[in-house]
Order: structure tokens, then C-alpha cells, then sequence
């Protein structure tokens, strides 16, 4: 119904309770701060007032306002990550696990950082929001043609700058802000794809043969590309090929076996979507 998807519902709320219980544990409990809403209900919880309740309080007007930018379906998973995320804030708060590192910040911003940024990757990877900035964000971009990225520093900055003023001392505030690094980049990986793959660039003479060797030894499709070399003016099949990381040795001793001296430039690739990867060889998806 609407495009939804039970697999999705259930990452959302897995990545909405790694969240919760980052904020509570590692941010709430070694006086950390964080950007963007959940920064601002950390600054309430100062003074005295529900977190749980507070992210539903500020992001439910957000909602209201940019539900047409959305599209219902994620309109319909955001609503359930922002609802989940206010769930296993209040739940966590109830049933709270000493892990006091006040003593040692850094390992304190680390864990922040890595649980914020898992489970805010899991529920964006898997089509959900929980609302705030990034709606603002794009209601800024659509009517004022700032950039979703420049809104979002801007927000974010303000945010812990209030903290730092309110209720951090600066060496907590520093530490925030390596906090907010991690959890970029670990957002960042999640939505890239934790499985990463080989692309391969080759060029040889030989190239029909290593496509074929390629393709029957290893069940990969390789695509020919036409190239042209700058220097000698002399054209050359390109061959590109994907595979898997472990699967690249294999790939390099199939050239090396045709051809030793073929150019090979091999780099990552962070997430694959297609035949052999996601798709099998009848179409249909593959569960990884």
C-alpha cells in the first residue's frame, strides 16, 4: 500500500532505537550536544522539559509544512521514524544503562557519533526522514534557492553554538563537534552501502579475449568501451568491468594469464545496483 514495505518499517525502527539510545547514553549522559533538532531538544531537556515529547512537539508543525515535498510514502516512513525515535528516547530515559565516560570525552564523542550516525544512515537508507532540518532544509531550497547543504551547516551550527552558550563549557563543545564529524561520516557510509565492490578500467590488446575469459570464468559482465589514445592517436577497446571485492585477485590473474602488460586501473565502488549484484539473472532482486 502507498509503496510500502515491511523490511523498510522494520530497519526504520531499528535505526531509530541505535539512535535513541545514542542520544540518551552517550550525548545526554556525558553532557554532549548534537546539531540540527535533536540538538535543540537537548537544550530543552536543560530545562526540564521531555525530550521524548519535544521531538514530536517541533517536528510535527515541520511535517505539516513540507509534506508535499515528501511524497506520501516518504512522508508515511518519516512519520513512523519520528514517532520510533520519540518511543526509544522515552524508553531508553526508563531503562538507562550507566555508561558514564565524562572521564574520557573522546571515546564518548566516538560512540556518539557512531550510534547518531548507524541509525539516522539506517532510517535515510531505507527511505525515511526524522523530519527537522532536512525538510527545512528543502523548503529553504525550493522558495530561496539556498542549498539544502548550506541550510543544514548554518542550523546545525547555530544550534551548538546556543549549547555552548547555555549549558557547555568549550572542551565539551569541541567535543561535540568531532561528535557531529563521525556521525557525518558513518551516515555517509551507510548511504553509500557498506558492500563494496571493485570497478576495473582495462587496456589491452587483447581485450576480446579477456572479456570473454572474464565473463565465462567469472559469471561478470564486462562492457566495451571505444577509447582513443591521446599520444599515438590509435584506437583501443576500453574494457570496464565490476566485481566483487574478493573477487578482484581472480580478475587481475585473468589479465595477467592474456595479457601481462595490459594497463588495469582499479578503484572502489560503494554500492552496486544491478545484475549479478542486487538483480539476478532472471530480474528479479537479490537479498543480501
Amino acid at each position: 500500500m502507498f509503496g510500502i514495505k515491511i523490511k523498510n518499517i522494520l530497519f526504520i525502527l531499528l535505526g531509530s532505537a541505535i539512535f535513541g539510545f545514542g542520544i540518551v547514553h552517550f550525548n545526554i549522559q556525558n553532557n554532549l550536544a548534537e546539531g540540527g533538532f535533536t540538538g535543540i531538544i537537548l537544550i530543552l531537556d536543560q530545562f526540564g522539559l521531555n525530550i521524548s515529547i519535544m521531538n514530536l512537539v517541533l517536528n510535527i508543525p515541520v511535517f505539516i509544512l513540507g509534506w508535499r515535498l515528501l511524497g506520501r510514502t516518504t512522508l508515511i516512513y518519516s512519520i513512523i521514524g519520528t514517532v520510533a525515535v520519540s518511543f526509544f528516547l522515552w524508553l531508553f530515559q526508563v531503562y538507562m544503562i550507566d555508561i558514564n565516560l565524562k572521564n574520557d570525552l573522546t571515546l564518548a564523542a566516538l560512540f556518539a557519533g557512531v550510534f547518531i550516525g548507524l541509525g539516522l544512515g539506517i532510517i535515510f537508507r531505507s527511505g525515511g526522514t526524522t523530519g527537522g532540518v532536512d525538510i527545512i532544509a528543502r523548503l529553504v531550497n525550493k522558495y530561496f534557492g539556498v542549498s539544502m547543504g548550506r541550510t543544514m551547516f548554518l542550523f546545525d551550527a547555530a544550534v551548538i553554538t546556543a549549547a555552548v552558550l547555555i549549558y557547555l563549557d568549550h572542551i565539551e563543545g569541541m567535543y561535540t563537534l568531532v561528535a557531529v564529524f563521525v556521525g557525518a561520516r558513518v551516515i555517509d557510509f551507510i548511504q553509500e552501502g557498506a558492500y563494496a565492490a571493485r570497478g576495473a578500467m582495462i587496456i589491452s590488446g587483447e581485450s576480446q579475449a579477456i572479456s570473454a575469459k572474464i565473463m565465462k570464468e567469472m559469471d561478470r559482465g564486462v562492457t566495451v568501451l571505444a577509447g582513443k589514445g591521446s599520444f599515438t592517436g590509435e584506437r583501443r577497446d576500453v574494457l570496464y568491468c565490476v566485481v566483487g571485492r574478493n573477487e578482484i585477485i581472480r580478475m587481475k590473474n585473468i589479465i595477467n594469464s592474456i595479457d601481462p602488460h595490459a594497463f588495469v586501473a582499479v578503484t572502489s565502488v560503494h554500492d552496486v545496483l544491478g545484475e549479478g549484484f542486487t538483480l539476478d539473472e532472471n530480474k528479479n532482486p537479490i537479498e543480501r
